[in-house]
């Protein structure tokens, strides 16, 4: 029971996340014209599609977006064993809790890049294949700012920039994990120290 319900929670991640997709892109508008707003118009429901990897970019070969979800795939398998290999340490169950999130959020975009390309038909029109090609699927929107940067800025300066992450359950997922185990460290990494002082 011990394994299974670290693995549960990467399950309810993906369930939860595939769910929203799919609500998603069944019931509303991409872009503009289908946009919710939810707290004024700093936080709004936008459908949209990501070809690439976070906030949009792209490997720039014809075979780089193949490239980038077998990527995933062998990540997605690493990281179900790395969770493994914890369980049977017995180490923090905030830390397990964390790596279970990433799991679940890492299959969750693997799940679109593998099959929404066939499934939802929304691989770029000039890709190869349909398969591996898919796009995921990206909904929250927060707008943080946009306007023009100070000249007087190194490199960046007079540009014009807007900072909006749009994102999904798995992207947040990802993120929640990350963010407590940078924050937690020490806690959750203790085991290790005192095992090499042993």
């Amino acid at each position: 029971m011990k394994y299974y319900k670290y693995f549960l929670i990467s399950l309810g991640v993906i369930l939860l996340d595939q769910v929203v997709k799919l609500v998603v892109h069944f019931n509303m508008d991409m872009g503009v014209n289908g946009q919710i707003q939810i707290i004024g118009e700093y936080f709004k429901l936008h459908y949209l599609t990501n070809p690439g990897m976070a906030f949009g970019m792209k490997l720039g070969t014809e075979y780089g977006k193949l490239f980038l979800t077998l990527f995933r795939l062998v990540a997605m398998v690493g990281i179900g064993y790395y969770l493994y290999t914890l369980i049977k340490k017995e180490v923090s169950t905030g830390l397990l809790v964390c790596i279970a999130l990433i799991l679940g959020g890492a299959i969750g975009n693997v799940i679109d890049s593998t099959f929404y390309g066939v499934f939802l038909d929304n691989a770029p029109y000039d890709a190869p294949t349909p398969w591996f090609y898919g796009q995921v699927v990206d909904m929250f929107y927060i707008d943080i700012w946009e306007g023009r940067l100070p000249d007087w800025l190194p490199l960046m300066g007079g540009k014009y920039m807007s900072l909006w992450p749009v994102f999904n359950v798995a992207d947040a997922s990802i993120f929640i994990g990350v963010a407590i185990i940078l924050i937690f460290q020490k806690r959750f990494f203790a085991h290790t120290k005192e095992q090499e002082t042993e």
